[in-house]
């Protein structure tokens, strides 16, 4: 039989009702003719509640206390998931992690897949099991502990298993229909794209977009995984969601494919620093020692031998980057005559693989922003996508600025 990949996520398993309307479409594609591997996440709010219970009990906990408690909520639902579809007639049974097992590394909480046998669950869909319900987000360690994937680990877990049992697609259930050009919220004319390419997949989930985990869409280019986003709250089709796919298989020509915002961004400047060789690598290597994510990094043109650095980082990290800098300031590694934060801006970026070969985009995003009165204080560009911090009160009218210079309600 040909194997499919269906995940569910927390809002799609919240309640019994809910678990019983996913059984029904996991039963509708074991009807076509497909082995079914199900991958789910905890109910809705359930992952939450562990993690308060584990804080309130052990404010410096053991982490590998922690997994142990949080991966819980995926086991519920997966035996949950099961017994629905036993009592469908469908022949199903659990997978906890370490069952399968899911091979992983011994980071808790953050692990990474390795390897997954196929194995066992071949072994049993030989038997006669028609759907395995695999517990998402968890796995073992090579001490033999039970380790988690970290916040969307589930979206990681489905696409390992589709690379591993070379799965005809791997359709991820959310509570959004598709991928759309940006935040139906922000702008109403946000668009379904029916494809979209894995490289803009992955920098628009990189830059905001919160459709799919970014590990998860990084899997799914490098064993070319093909992916379906699709809502579990629609009837069934096979036309339904977004399907990720290679850029060959996209058929749109365009530029721009979709905008993206990240809301919580925050600008760090350090003032008057040495302009010499590997002072880049001593202001950026404390800051990746303290785990703050840096993004974009500007270098200003020297003057008597110094100048500003700036870069940009969640502004949740802001206290972590400034007490790594001090300490390196402090240890003579780095000399700064002044730290700036800024913490009200906020990245908005235009992505397409279009940029490759059309000119021009650059000019006509900094035209749009540049009439709507909003000044452009970093930029920073790939191949497919150029990201700018602005004021965070200008975002949602960046947005939607954008939207509209390109266009993106159309189809091609």
């Amino acid at each position: 039989m040909p194997v499919l990949v269906m995940k569910f996520g927390g809002t799609s398993v919240a309640t019994l009702d809910r678990i019983k309307r996913a059984a029904k479409r996991v039963g509708l594609e074991v009807a076509k003719g497909y082995d079914v591997i199900v991958i789910v996440s905890a109910m809705s709010g359930e992952t939450n509640k562990l993690v308060g219970f584990v804080n309130e009990t052990s404010p410096l906990y053991d982490a590998r206390e922690y997994d142990a408690v949080v991966s819980s909520g995926e086991n519920v639902t997966a035996g949950l998931m099961a017994l629905t579809l036993q009592e469908m007639d469908v022949p199903a049974r659990s997978w906890q992690g370490w069952q399968v097992p899911v091979k992983t590394t011994n980071a808790h909480s953050s692990a990474r897949i390795e390897e997954i046998p196929t194995d066992n669950i071949t072994a049993k869909f030989g038997e006669g099991m028609r759907v395995a319900v695999v517990a998402g987000f968890q796995g073992i360690s090579p001490e033999g502990r039970i380790t988690t994937l970290g916040r969307g680990g589930s979206d990681t877990t489905a696409v390992a298993f589709a690379a591993a049992f070379g799965a005809e697609r791997c359709d991820i259930y959310t509570d959004v229909d598709g991928v759309y050009t940006t935040d139906p919220r922000i702008s109403q004319k946000a668009r379904k794209l029916d494809k979209i390419s894995f490289e803009e997949m992955l920098e628009l989930a990189s830059l905001g977009a919160k459709v799919l985990q970014t590990r998860s869409v990084e899997l799914a280019m490098r064993y070319k995984v093909k992916l379906r986003v699709l809502s579990s709250f629609e009837e069934p089709s096979d036309e339904a969601g977004t399907l990720v796919c290679a850029e060959e298989e996209v058929m749109e020509n365009r530029p721009v494919s979709g905008i993206a915002y990240s809301r919580d961004e925050a600008k760090m400047t350090l003032v008057s620093v040495a302009d010499r060789p590997g002072i880049a690598a001593a202001i950026f290597g404390p800051l990746s020692e303290a785990g703050v994510n840096v993004d974009m990094i500007i270098q200003n043109i020297a003057e008597g031998g110094r100048t500003d650095m700036t870069f940009s980082c969640p502004t949740d990290q802001v206290l972590r980057a400034q007490k790594a800098l001090d300490e390196a300031k402090a240890s003579g590694d780095i000399n700064f005559a002044e730290l700036i934060a800024d913490t009200e801006v906020c990245k908005v970026s235009a992505v397409g693989i279009g940029m490759r070969s059309q000119s021009g985009v650059a000019a006509k995003m900094f035209e749009t922003l540049s009439n709507e009165g909003i000044n452009i204080k970093v930029i920073a560009t790939s191949e497919i996508k150029i990201s700018v911090l602005i004021d965070r009160k200008y975002m949602e009218l960046a947005v939607q600025s954008l939207h509209d210079a390109f266009e993106l309600e159309k189809t091609t």
